[in-house]
């Protein structure tokens, strides 16, 4: 554990700093005369609903430490981004926040080109839940066609499970199946998606008798990659090594990404993609 520095005044400097950035007129408050910019001390105290007295003593480095659920309240109060927030936990506690998960629908531009900019690689990113919320043209050929699916059925274990032909071209389907379910829940626990988690488990054991017996075995495995053989109905056998990517300052997505493992699968993949692309209107 990182040991905290508040003794050292840091916790209270970055509370006056982030203080100091805030625009009271923006916030609703009274200009009038202030004699430092930002809000005052009592101003973040309401807006985190704790003592003025408290938030004083913190600034002033008074009090000893403050617990997680104060930290979390002064975060938001102060409008804290992500990183910011972490970083108060640790020179406040010397360590990083509990992991709160944050459902995704959607990826930035900057997230989609880095996906674009391997075409002849499968690739596509996914949530702690395993929704797919991006992915590039190699990956709809590839693996699946995303963009034909339902919003609520784009998800990896739906797909493995729900899906007759995704099934079919598994070289060795359950011992996948049983990969897919143990990392998965290594990363719904990992990102805290505890609740999204049994809400999905609970509609994926009703739906199909193989994923809750493999559930109920308990396996958890690590999900940073691996090797994998696809029956492709037009290419033929794929053969294909993966690699799973946390995705900087997105703790709750992951990028997989499937290169062709021999050179003749990355010529059957260039083959299925050239073609596809000539038969686009």
């Amino acid at each position: 554990m990182i040991t905290p520095i508040n003794e050292e005044g840091r916790l209270g400097a970055y509370l006056r700093s982030r203080r100091a950035r805030l625009d009271p007129a923006a916030l609703g408050y009274p200009v009038g005369r202030r004699r430092t910019p930002g809000l005052r001390r009592e101003e973040v105290a309401q807006r985190a609903n704790i003592s003025p007295t408290w938030y004083t003593w913190l600034e002033q480095g008074r009090g000893g430490a403050p617990s997680a659920d104060v930290l979390d309240r002064i975060a938001r109060g102060l409008m804290l981004t992500e990183a910011e927030r972490e970083h108060l936990f640790l020179i406040a506690l010397g360590r990083a926040p509990d992991v709160r998960y944050r459902p995704v629908d959607e990826v930035t531009p900057r997230l989609q080109a880095v996906l674009d900019a391997m075409p002849f690689s499968p690739a596509f990113i996914k949530t702690a839940t395993w929704d797919v919320v991006a992915w590039n043209r190699a990956a709809a050929a590839v693996l699946t066609d995303y963009g034909a699916l339902p919003r609520e059925e784009r998800n990896v274990l739906r797909i493995m499970f729900g899906n007759e032909r995704v099934r079919a071209a598994q070289d060795d389907w359950w011992s996948v199946a049983r990969f897919v379910v143990a990392s998965f829940r290594a990363d719904a626990a990992r990102a805290g998606a505890s609740a999204e988690m049994t809400e999905l488990v609970e509609d994926m054991s009703r739906r199909s008798e193989a994923f809750a017996s493999l559930w109920r075995s308990d396996d958890v495995a690590a999900p940073g990659g691996g090797a994998k053989r696809l029956h492709h109905a037009e290419a033929g056998l794929l053969e294909l090594e993966f690699s799973t990517f946390a995705v900087d300052g997105r703790p709750e997505l992951a990028m997989a990404v499937y290169n062709p493992a021999t050179e003749e699968t990355a010529a059957r993949v260039r083959a299925l993609l050239e073609g596809a692309a000539s038969r686009t209107p």
